[in-house]
């Protein structure tokens, strides 16, 4: 029987409505007391973890990471892009199907699911909608279900065709599942890297509109709209990366009319803007910042603002990193062939802290629901959103006043691609418990 007493911390756990000082034991991989400070004391445990100081916080949970195996370890594998997590805070991480080959088959899953694959905190896995990610034959929902799916998605790709998409969030409703969304209508606006604006026109850049992503997720509600009037099935809708003030305003929408939507937003679209791709102009140079390319990609300071203010407001329910690891030589090209994402595991918990808190106001209680409780309920495992009694014994303990600086070549991620390099951060991870068992320590 395993025990472990994490001691004289200040306890942050939203879904359980706590925050001060409390002392909490786990055992057998599960929460079985919260206390007030000293209660514990005398109960016999085979590790005590002191929290002095510290934030105790539900371990993290990201709903939206590239893990890149099978077919392209050389990028990332499961096991280090799980440390990187571990060492962010993580201890939840759902991966997404854009594989080689990609998730689309339960014998897929079950390989990714596998406990070979040496994730280092609690992996779950969102398989394609579509065989392939094509976007016309949908999967068997059925049997990914039976093999652990928590949802569907073609991430990457968006599911363009209405009756597809409506067959998808029909038959995943039934499912109980949700519905992830990669907003993005390709058929008016190319996926370059780049916000379409004044940025890209100065730098001879193509540019993704807001358009582009806005008449998705429209399009989207339309369909989650009419499956609950026509159907009477309760569709869920989860909207990825959002980046723009006009989605986001539809996403507000929605929610007001009772709609089952919900979205995630990324630290990357909440902290930097399109000027990141011109590398801050560069004395007046010309270059381009490759590590700054993604998808969606960086927008305009308004837009900024905009997703600023939804996670402020509760309209973004959670924050996912996109966590999309490539290989040095990749980003090493012309802005046009780099390929999109950048790596997010090990900076999300500091930005957070650092432009949602110190520069906006958000609590810290209000920035752990967002990467705990809020993301664990999109994907429905609210046992790893919370540390009430008869929970996941999985825990994140962080000085959230800390000062420090991300270095890259320090990431446990295989892949350094990140315009965070150098950037000051706030809130440092000093352990991560999965299941009772301290998988980082700072």
């Amino acid at each position: 029987m395993s025990t472990m007493l994490i001691r004289g911390g200040r306890l942050v756990d939203p879904a359980s409505g706590v925050d001060g000082l409390r002392d909490m034991l786990l055992r057998d991989g599960l929460v079985a007391a919260v206390e007030m400070p000293g209660a514990l004391d005398g109960v016999e445990v085979a590790e005590t973890l002191e929290a002095a100081g510290c934030v105790v916080a539900p371990g993290l949970v990201d709903v939206h990471v590239h893990l890149r195996e099978p077919g392209q370890t050389y990028k990332e594998t499961i096991a280090t892009g799980t440390a990187a997590a571990a060492a962010g805070g993580f201890t939840t991480v759902v991966a997404m199907p854009n594989t080689i080959p990609v998730t689309d088959r339960a014998a897929t899953l079950e390989w990714v699911l596998s406990p070979e694959r040496k994730a280092l905190v609690r992996l779950f896995a969102m398989p394609a909608a579509t065989m392939g990610s094509m976007g016309t034959e949908l999967t068997d929902f059925e049997a990914l279900a039976a093999g652990g799916a928590v949802g569907f998605t073609d991430d990457g790709k968006p599911i363009l065709n209405d009756g597809v998409m409506r067959a998808a969030l029909l038959r995943a409703a039934r499912l109980g599942l949700v519905i992830s969304q990669h907003a993005e209508d390709t058929t008016i606006s190319p996926s370059s890297g780049i916000n379409a604006g004044p940025v890209a026109f100065r730098l001879g850049l193509r540019g993704m509109s807001v358009e582009a992503e806005a008449r998705i997720v429209e399009r989207d509600i339309r369909l989650v709209r009419d499956i609950e009037k026509v159907e009477g099935v309760r569709a869920h809708l989860h909207v990825q990366h959002i980046s723009t003030a006009r989605a986001l305003e539809a996403i507000r929408s929605a929610k007001a009319d009772g709609l089952h939507v919900t979205c995630e937003a990324a630290p990357h679209h909440f902290t930097l803007t399109d000027e990141s791709v011109a590398c801050g102009g560069c004395n007046g140079d010309i270059h381009f910042d490759t590590n700054a390319k993604m998808n969606p990609p960086l927008r305009t300071e308004g837009d900024r603002l905009a997703v600023i203010a939804g996670l402020l407001d509760g309209t973004i329910d959670c924050i996912a990193t996109d966590h999309a690891p490539h290989a040095r030589h990749e980003k090493e090209v012309e802005f046009e062939r780099a390929p999109n994402g950048i790596t997010g595991l090990e900076t999300a918990l500091g930005l957070a802290l650092r432009v949602l808190g110190r520069e906006h106001g958000a609590s810290v209680s209000q920035i752990v629901q967002l990467m705990s409780s809020g993301p664990a309920s999109v994907v429905r495992r609210r046992q790893a959103g919370s540390l009430g009694v008869g929970q996941w014994g999985d825990a994140v303990v962080f000085d959230a006043e800390k000062e420090w600086v991300f270095a890259a070549a320090g990431s446990r991620s295989r892949s350094k691609n990140t315009p965070f390099d150098g950037a000051a951060m706030l809130g440092q991870v000093r352990a991560t418990v999965v299941g009772g068992n301290v998988v980082f320590r700072g």
